[in-house]
């Protein structure tokens, strides 16, 4: 299991989530983070998804 890093932000540049989540590698990540996404309602919203290492993962402005 790996770490992974969720940012999501408002156009003023708010913090609305900063947390960390947890999957088995990047696909699952890639998956289920942007489900999990869509369930906080910050699909719109500018968010970023990251791996310990720093990749990129999900990114949306």
């Amino acid at each position: 299991m790996e770490n992974y890093r969720f940012t999501a932000f408002e156009k003023t540049g708010e913090t609305l989530f900063d947390e960390t989540w947890t999957f088995e590698n990047d696909e699952a990540a890639k998956l289920n983070g942007q489900q999990q996404i869509e369930e906080k309602g910050v699909a719109d919203k500018t968010h970023r998804l990251v791996n310990s290492s720093g990749k990129l993962i999900l990114f949306h402005v």
